[in-house]
C-alpha cells in the first residue's frame, strides 16, 4: 500500500520507505500488489524473476495498470499448439466460452439461493430473478457465436445486480454497472475486487503450463492476459460477491473507506487496507474439496481449475467448471 523501493542484497530483498526496511521472504511468496509507487533495480528484477514471483502494479485509484510478468519456466509446445486450436475451432471455443458462462452462472445462482433461503422478507423477489436467470442460461445452449454468448452473460449480470439490489441497504445498491469511474459504492467495492481476482488467477496461471494471451470468452488482444478473464468469471460470484457480502452485512465499513461522491466514488487507504484483508483471509479460507477428498484454499482451487482446463484441451478429461458445493 505505501510508496517503496525494493532493494536487492544478495539472495535477500528488502521493502524500503520512509518508516525504514523491511525484509520480504521471497519463499513464502507468491506474488506481489503493488498498491503505492514502487521503484525497483534490474537486479530485483532478475531476482524476482528467478524466483517466479510476478508484480502487480495498480494505480492511485486502485484499477490494474500491468504485471511484471517473469519469464515462464513451465513451457509445453504441445499445450500451447493444442490452446490455438482450442480458439481457432469454433465448436471447441464455443464449449469453453460457454462452460466458463455456465460455471459463473452457477455460482452467482448459488449467491442468490443463500439469500432466497435466509431472508423471508425478499424470498419471493430473489425467486422471481433466480427464474429468469435461469431462463437465460437455457438461451445458452442455442447461442451460435461468442458475441451471443457474451449478450446473454451481459443479461444475467444485470439480472443478478438487480436481484442484488433487493438484498443490500440503499447505500450499498448498484442501480448500473459502472466502472472508470465506478458511481458508487457497490460499484467500487466490485471493481476493486475484480481486479484483485483478475491479477490473483494471472499468478495461477504463470504457476501453469497454460499460456495466459490464448482465451476463449475475451478475445485475445495485444498487451493484455486474456485467459485471466476467462477464469476471473468463474471466481467472481466466489471470491469478490461473497466478501463484499461480508463487508457490508457486518458494517465493516462507513464513509471513511470511500471518497470522492456519488458519480465519481473510490475507495479510500482505508477502505483498501479492509478489502485486501478479507481478500487475503478468503484466499486461505480452506474447504473440504469433493474430488481430492482433502481440504483445498480458495487460492488452490483457481489452480485446480487451470489444471482442469490444460486437461481438457489435451484431450484427457472433458471441462466442466466450478460450482459452490458449499
Amino acid at each position: 500500500m505505501q510508496d517503496g523501493i525494493l532493494k536487492r542484497k544478495e539472495n535477500t530483498v528488502y521493502f524500503e520507505n520512509k518508516e525504514g526496511r523491511k525484509i520480504l521472504p521471497i519463499n513464502k511468496i507468491n506474488s506481489i500488489f503493488a498498491y503505492g509507487n514502487l521503484s525497483f533495480s534490474s537486479g530485483v528484477v532478475s531476482y524476482l524473476s528467478k524466483e517466479g514471483i510476478p508484480i502487480h502494479f495498480f494505480n492511485y485509484y486502485g484499477f490494474y495498470e500491468g504485471s511484471m510478468y517473469p519469464r515462464e519456466t513451465l513451457v509445453s509446445g504441445d499445450l500451447v499448439i493444442s490452446q490455438a486450436e482450442h480458439y481457432i475451432d469454433s465448436e471447441k471455443r464455443l464449449y469453453l466460452a460457454r462452460s466458463f458462462i455456465e460455471g459463473a452462472c452457477g455460482n452467482i445462482l448459488k449467491n442468490l439461493r443463500y439469500y432466497a433461503r435466509n431472508k423471508e422478507d425478499i424470498q419471493g423477489a430473489i425467486e422471481g430473478y433466480i427464474a429468469s436467470i435461469e431462463s437465460e442460461l437455457c438461451n445458452l445452449e442455442n447461442a451460435k457465436s461468442v458475441p451471443s454468448m457474451m449478450r446473454t452473460e451481459g443479461k444475467i449480470r444485470e439480472l443478478y445486480y438487480k436481484a442484488l439490489d433487493e438484498i443490500f441497504p440503499e447505500d450499498y445498491r448498484i442501480i448500473k454497472r459502472t466502472r472508470r469511474p465506478p458511481e458508487n459504492k457497490m460499484n467500487t467495492l466490485i471493481s476493486f475486487g475484480n481486479s484483485l481476482v483478475y491479477s490473483t488467477t494471472l499468478s495461477e496461471i504463470y504457476n501453469t503450463q497454460l499460456n495466459p494471451t490464448i482465451s476463449y470468452l475475451h478475445e485475445p488482444f495485444e498487451r493484455r492476459f486474456s485467459l485471466s478473464l476467462d477464469i476471473s468469471e468463474i471466481f467472481k460470484p466466489v471470491l469478490v460477491d461473497r466478501i463484499i457480502f461480508k463487508l457490508v452485512n457486518k458494517n465493516m465499513l462507513d464513509d471513511s473507506c470511500f471518497r470522492g461522491e456519488i458519480g465519481n466514488m473510490l475507495l479510500s487507504e482505508k477502505g483498501k487496507k479492509i478489502f485486501l484483508k478479507e481478500y487475503d483471509e478468503k484466499l486461505k479460507t480452506t474447504i473440504k474439496h469433493k474430488g481430492l477428498n482433502r481440504s483445498v484454499s480458495y487460492k488452490r482451487l483457481i489452480r485446480l481449475e487451470l489444471y482442469k482446463l490444460s486437461k481438457h484441451i489435451l484431450g484427457a478429461e472433458e471441462y466442466k467448471p466450478l460450482v459452490m458445493w458449499w
